[in-house]
């Protein structure tokens, strides 16, 4: 007999059928790779154990988002209906799956469904800003996916999913991981973000400022939004970019190398591109490999800035200063606005006397009220910059006309914007 969750209060964003200490256990906790510069957990820790038919159970822990392994857990299959499985997860318990493939992937549906359920009404504070209606969808965001978290499948040392009717993800999972050779339990959730990953990288993105496709990888951000890409593509070049000889540029936390390769199409005889995460360096050496732009961009490990200096130096930051809930998150979330600032602040050394740089930025976060179009103009100035204009465009993704989305208002007066940034006059 399954035990019925305990009742939850009213903490904002939560149905009062929702357990208070799930909520704190498992969207609130701090995330160890958020607390130490994303380094990886010990593999030594990484391990979940569980009891099935009366013996003891054990095998390797995959989290992406570094979330300890859980320590409840429920050996469940097909006879376990929606609601009960529903129970269980928001009860903390962590489900793992023994049942048909096809059938745990109806029940995630299933579960999504039930995640997705309007609280009752007068259970939630209505937010009175924008700023507060952020918090409580990133609250909600977080509650869903900790929620949904909850199934878990096993992996065979090889990749292979041991359940009927299992979708082969072998290659998905090497792309993603890495070769492994280990017995392994991961959230289903995760597993068919990494199947889709894959998915995106087989058939790619056309880009026709590219003249070509780019090939996102597990965990690097997708350039689906394109309005950045274009005003890249079609802001006029600095003139001391221009002259022979000084045909060269620096692009700044490149991710998958689009804005990288838009720069080499663009004429750019020399791109230095840098990131600091592998599976980016992997991506965009991939991608500059398939663009046929091996002697124009060069690829490099590091933090923000290159050696030297450069007529133009591009940077598209996160866009929005809050906390990811995932390492991927990283490529829209920059806590404190700390890549955008750093950027800031080492660009003027790294400008040519005459050079800009280019600062890609929506000013999504001004409307939601978490940064102030004076603070950014403030960093600006103390880093002894100035402003040489500015080339504006509307987003285009179906959000910014979804009027059921809970940020509609500020996604709908939202402009992205081209900062052209040079030295200050002395």
């Amino acid at each position: 007999m399954i035990a019925e969750p305990r009742k939850g209060g009213t903490e904002p964003g939560l149905s009062a059928d929702f357990p208070l200490h799930f909520y704190l256990k498992h969207v609130l906790s701090p995330r160890p790779w958020a607390l130490r510069d994303n380094a990886p957990m010990n593999p030594q820790l990484q391990r979940l154990q569980w009891l099935e038919a009366g013996q003891p159970r054990s095998a390797r822990w995959r989290s992406e988002a570094a979330l300890a392994p859980h320590t409840q857990i429920i050996v469940a299959d097909d006879t376990l209906k929606a609601d009960a499985a529903y129970r269980l997860a928001a009860d903390g318990s962590a489900i793992l799956w023994r049942g048909d493939w096809q059938n745990a992937r109806q029940l995630l549906l299933a579960l999504s469904r039930r995640a997705d359920r309007q609280p009752r009404v007068g259970s939630e504070k209505k937010p009175a800003t924008l700023a507060e209606a952020f918090a409580l969808h990133r609250r909600n965001q977080g509650r869903r996916a900790a929620l949904l978290g909850m199934l878990l499948v096993p992996l065979n040392a090889d990749f292979s999913v041991p359940l009927r009717r299992a979708q082969d993800v072998r290659q998905a999972c090497v792309e993603a991981y890495g070769p492994d050779g280990e017995d392994s339990v991961v959230s289903l959730r995760e597993l068919l973000a990494v199947v889709s990953a894959h998915e995106w990288r087989k058939k790619g993105i056309p880009v026709p400022a590219v003249e070509g496709r780019i090939y996102p990888h597990y965990g690097v951000f997708s350039p689906v939004r394109g309005e950045y890409v274009d005003l890249v593509a079609k802001a006029p070049l600095p003139a001391a970019c221009q002259i022979a000889g000084n045909e060269r540029a620096f692009d700044i936390g490149t991710g998958s190398g689009i804005l990288a390769a838009v720069l080499a199409r663009r004429g750019i005889q020399r791109v230095i591109a840098t990131d600091q995460d592998q599976r980016a360096l992997q991506c965009a050496t991939e991608n500059v490999q398939k663009l046929g732009l091996t002697a124009a961009i060069e690829i490099i490990k590091t933090d923000l800035f290159p050696e030297g200096q450069a007529p133009l130096v591009v940077c598209n930051p996160p866009w929005v200063p809050a906390q990811p809930s995932s390492p991927i998150e990283y490529a829209v979330y920059d806590p404190d606005s700390r890549m955008l600032r750093g950027f800031l602040a080492g660009l003027a050394v790294h400008l040519d006397v005459d050079g800009e740089g280019w600062l890609i930025l929506s000013d999504l976060a001004e409307h939601l009220g978490l940064r102030s179009r004076d603070e950014l103009l403030g960093w600006i100035a103390a880093a002894g910059l100035q402003v040489l204009g500015r080339i504006e465009t509307r987003p285009k993704h179906p959000k910014a006309s979804d009027r059921s989305d809970p940020l509609h208002v500020a996604r709908a007066a939202e402009v992205t914007s081209l900062w052209r940034l040079g030295r200050a006059s002395q």
